[in-house]
């Protein structure tokens, strides 16, 4: 039975990209969001390409509601073998530190941070029998360093990066890996660059990345597991050691 990565926060961006990366390696696609009619599109998309792939309606912001959703997948596609968590949207701006109340907090946590922890839980029995498995989170660049006047998202990121981390190292020695692509800049083709078009004074100075390119990273990164954390654009540092 070939295998299958659900798309969680599957959209015109990113989600399609990696679907789509690993559809070409053979894996069948479960799309996730919240818009019946746009997954809809993504999938016939996808078809169009000889991927096999279906759409689950969910509002990932309710955690409550992951096991039913994990079992539906389980039913389409007869397993689970990896997920990429990734809705982050318009949806959730930022929030000057100064202004940031315990509200707002309590507004992103369900999305970026119970969610993500109950999907690991309702995946991690099946992939820790099989001896296999990857859980791949998507996050943005304030998760790893924290910008002024970008707050809020970040703190509740951090927190799901925290977490991640403590992941990777507990089930090293099992066959399932953990990973975060973090990412400092606008995705092309996505939500987001769709509302940085709207406010290009706001964006100006935003790097630019292609979803083809993050796929790719990730790919790399479920063949290899050699990282937990995966930066772009990559630090001068980092790029320097690189060349």
């Amino acid at each position: 039975m070939s295998k299958v990565i659900a798309v969680f926060g599957a959209g015109t961006g990113l989600g399609v990209s990696v679907a789509r990366r690993f559809g070409r390696e053979g894996f069948r696609v479960a799309l996730v969001a919240r818009r019946k009619d746009r997954l809809d599109g993504l999938v016939e998309r996808l078809a169009g390409e000889g991927i096999e792939a279906a759409a689950f309606s969910a509002d990932l912001s309710k955690p409550a509601e992951v096991p039913a959703l994990i079992a539906a997948i389980r039913d389409r596609f007869g397993r689970i073998d990896a997920i990429e968590y990734g809705p982050i949207s318009g949806d959730q701006g930022f929030t000057a530190a100064t202004q940031l109340d315990a509200a707002t907090l309590e507004g992103l946590m369900p999305l970026l941070l119970f969610t993500p922890v109950e999907v690991v839980r309702a995946v991690l029995p099946e992939w820790t029998e099989r001896g296999d498995g990857a859980f791949l989170l998507t996050q943005g660049y304030s998760a790893a360093q924290p910008i002024p006047h970008l707050s809020g998202v970040g703190p509740v990121m951090a927190a799901t990066r925290n977490y991640l981390y403590s992941l990777n190292g507990e089930l090293a020695d099992t066959g399932v890996y953990t990973g975060t692509l973090t990412i400092g800049a606008l995705i092309e083709r996505s939500e987001m660059a769709e509302l940085a078009v709207a406010n290009v004074d706001a964006f100006a100075n935003f790097p630019v990345a292609d979803p083809d390119d993050l796929a790719e990273y990730y790919w790399d990164m479920y063949t290899k597991r050699d990282r937990v954390e995966q930066l772009h654009p990559e630090p001068p540092a980092a790029q320097a050691t690189a060349g």
